[in-house]
């Protein structure tokens, strides 16, 4: 079977839209594997890739999390106010540097080692998108801000520390519905971060 570089042949990229992110329609030829070439279309959505961090508290088994109101949801039935870790777009800097910086502009805390663990495309039939997730541990003398995002992004979250029981019952009552948070509570309950 040929490598899907030699598979894939773009016909055409049309931009659709360039204004928050960039929108496309693309036309492509693809090679089945019963080696029939047929023609698709699909829109992709490029947002650039991103990061999201899970910050806890060993001692406390506490975790940091952040609540802000995220207009697709609201727009899609629930209230908008997702429950959410620290995340963001890379914007050309590397993943470990742009979540440390992210850490503290959304949660007010600094953190310095923080540890990948693993990347995810969340999206991946209409959305380029790929998420690197890191856990990071944080105490009392981490905190270095009050957080709450970046006014000139027009962010405005509200900063939650919560147990991490509490955080996981969030998430099996659907009040945590946010698909980068569940995977990084989910890690951090598989891998037994807190012991």
């Amino acid at each position: 079977m040929p490598n899907t570089a030699e598979r894939v042949n773009i016909v055409e990229s049309q931009v659709l839209s360039h204004d928050w992110y960039l929108l496309k329609k693309i036309t492509f030829d693809y090679q089945r594997n019963n080696g029939e070439w047929q023609r698709q279309t699909r829109e992709v959505y490029d947002r650039g890739n991103g990061a999201a961090i899970l910050l806890f508290n060993r001692e406390k088994k506490t975790v940091v999390l952040t609540r802000q109101f995220r207009l697709p949801v609201f727009v899609n039935g629930h209230d908008g106010l997702l429950i959410e870790v620290a995340a963001g777009l890379l914007e050309g800097a590397a993943p470990e540097e742009r979540i440390r910086d992210e850490a503290e502009e959304e949660t007010g805390y600094r953190v310095h080692h923080v540890q990948k663990v693993f990347e995810a495309y969340m999206s991946p039939g209409s959305v380029t998108e790929k998420l690197h997730f890191f856990i990071a541990e944080y105490d009392a003398s981490s905190k270095v801000g009050e957080g709450g995002g970046l006014e000139e992004e027009t962010e405005e979250l509200e900063v939650l520390e919560w147990p991490f029981d509490d955080a996981l019952e969030a998430f099996y009552r659907g009040e945590i519905c946010d698909a980068k948070t569940i995977m990084l509570l989910q890690y951090a309950a598989m891998k037994n971060i807190f012991t």
